[in-house]
C-alpha cells in the first residue's frame, strides 16, 4: 500500500466539527470533543473551487450553477467550496457577486449551508479567516489566503 492510502486509513472525521482527526483518538484537537474521530474519512477531496463566471453567464445561470455545485459538494462530503464570482468591471462589485452573496445569505438562513467568508476577509492573521484555518488546516495552501480577493467567497457546507 502507498503512504497516502495508509494515511487515509488512519484518519477519521470528528462527528461534531467535521475535521480530520486520527482514528481512535481520545479527543478532537479542534473542538475538544471526547472520542471525536468516530466516522471514517471520506475518500474524496475536502475542498473544491468552482468558477461561476466562466463563459460569461447571465446572473441566473451563475446562480443555477452555484446551486448544482453546492448540492454536488454536499453529496461528495466536501467541507469547503470556493466560489469564483468575479468582481465586475465597474470596480464596485458585479451583478453575479451581489446575487451570489444574497443567495448564500438566504441559504445560510435556511440552514442549507453553515457559513460563508468573503475573499476580502480570508486571511490567517486574525478574525474568521484564522478560525477557519484552525478548523480546516488544508486551507493553509489555498491560493487566495491573505490576498484580500474580492472576487471569491468560501462556503462551509
Amino acid at each position: 500500500m502507498e503512504t497516502e492510502e495508509l494515511d487515509s486509513m488512519r484518519l477519521a472525521i470528528c462527528s461534531v466539527c467535521g475535521n480530520e482527526v486520527e482514528a481512535g483518538s481520545a479527543a478532537c484537537p479542534f473542538c475538544q470533543t471526547e472520542g471525536g474521530g468516530n466516522r471514517p474519512r471520506p475518500a474524496g477531496p475536502m475542498h473544491r473551487t468552482v468558477n461561476l463566471e466562466k463563459g460569461m453567464p447571465l446572473v441566473q445561470q451563475a446562480l443555477d450553477r452555484m446551486e448544482l455545485e453546492l448540492a454536488a459538494g454536499r453529496k461528495q462530503e466536501i467541507k469547503v467550496l470556493t466560489l469564483i464570482h468575479g468582481y465586475g468591471s465597474s470596480g464596485e462589485g458585479g451583478a453575479i457577486k451581489t446575487a451570489v452573496l444574497r443567495q448564500l445569505q438566504f441559504l445560510r438562513h435556511q440552514g442549507r449551508i453553515k457559513e460563508v467568508i468573503p475573499g476580502e476577509e480570508f486571511e490567517g492573521r486574525s478574525g474568521r479567516g484564522r478560525q477557519w484555518l484552525r478548523r480546516f488546516p488544508f486551507l493553509r495552501d489555498h491560493r487566495d489566503l491573505n490576498r484580500g480577493n474580492p472576487g471569491i467567497i468560501l462556503v462551509l457546507l
